[in-house]
């Protein structure tokens, strides 16, 4: 009996941490450069609260499937930590993004993994991501943003601009490229 409460609650606190989020996203703060879950490129307790949460909803497999769960062991804890990612998709591949950039704890770990990692939505699998370099960037930097509505305020060019903006910032967010 104690099992299945338990279940019920995990459900419970996952559906309500991405419901949070989902209202976050629809009251165009995030539209408004309003950081409420990230400060100075870091995010703090709360950000770090409910993107716990939400990478276990997406692990769980809610949410469109796009939006996954991106499992790394840290480089130097050797823990495996786990953290809500957005597939940007462009010319037939599919592409994880760090909308905090370069200082982002999962782009370290999986540089040091050698592209080492699983993605869950519903289920796991094993992958590898491979760095694309600078030049490359920019037209999935784009996508990214045309599905990444929270990562907005994080990257500073209109999604709308013309890929020449996109060009400018392209050195600094890491891009990889998904391999089966």
């Amino acid at each position: 009996m104690a099992p299945m409460k338990l279940t019920r609650l995990c459900w419970a606190g996952a559906l309500g941490v991405v419901g949070a989020y989902v209202l976050y996203l629809r009251s165009d703060a995030h539209r408004r450069g309003n950081r409420l879950f990230y400060r100075d490129g870091r995010p703090n307790v709360a950000g770090r609260l409910v993107g716990r949460g939400y990478a276990v909803a997406l692990g769980l497999g809610l949410g469109p499937s796009w939006a996954v769960a991106l499992d790394t062991t840290g480089c130097r804890t050797g823990r495996v930590s786990s953290i809500p990612l957005v597939i940007a998709e462009y010319g037939g591949h599919r592409f994880l993004v760090s909308m905090l950039g370069e200082r982002s704890p999962w782009v370290r770990n999986v540089r040091a993994a050698n592209g080492r990692a699983a993605i869950r939505h519903g289920g796991s699998r094993h992958v590898r991501l491979v760095e694309l370099p600078p030049a490359e960037r920019a037209p999935v930097i784009k996508a990214y943003l045309a599905r990444a509505v929270g990562a907005r305020p994080h990257i500073p060019v209109d999604p709308a601009a013309p890929l020449d903006a996109f060009e400018a910032i392209a050195d600094r967010y890491p891009v990889f490229r998904i391999e089966d």
